[in-house]
């Protein structure tokens, strides 16, 4: 009779493990998890900060327009971006980067201090507009402009 209980709390400990550890999720799988359950939210986009000071953490959102054809100067930005395309299709590279578009409900990471040498709207009819979603841990410029490289043979 003795084998019965032993049994049964091998299987209780086994259980209470197993219970344990699927409680051990991170942060971004619960938000997914919770997201595939949820159709009113989704998650647009995740991606590891790269260290910060954390002590005077600041979120400025900043929300772009360009007109039909409209493109910004060359620019870096101290902080790291996220940015959420609203509306039409925006063209972007920064230096050492392919060209992407992105459109509505696309979503894109920018590292801090990267050179953005391609900000415009792709389109030449339609206008674009975008929100910038920068995190900053000291008081700095969202944006700053970039000199335009000569080449070579200019130099």
């Amino acid at each position: 009779m003795k084998t019965i209980p032993m049994w049964a709390g091998l299987a209780l400990v086994i259980s209470s493990a197993a219970v344990a550890g699927s409680r051990v999720l991170t942060a971004r799988a619960a938000a997914l998890a919770a997201q595939e359950k949820n159709a009113r939210s989704r998650v647009a986009i995740t991606h590891d900060l790269p260290p910060m000071n954390g002590g005077k953490l600041t979120v400025t959102i900043v929300e772009v327009h360009y007109g039909p054809g409209e493109s910004s100067m060359p620019h870096s930005h101290p902080c790291p971006v996220i940015g959420y395309v609203l509306e039409g299709s925006l063209r972007t590279q920064v230096k050492g980067e392919s060209e992407a578009i992105y459109k509505p409900g696309e979503t894109f990471y920018e590292a801090p201090d990267g050179v953005h040498q391609v900000s415009a709207n792709a389109s030449g009819k339609v206008p674009a507009k975008f929100l910038a979603y920068f995190v900053c841990d000291r008081e700095t410029p969202l944006s700053v402009d970039v000199p335009e490289s000569k080449p070579e043979t200019e130099k």
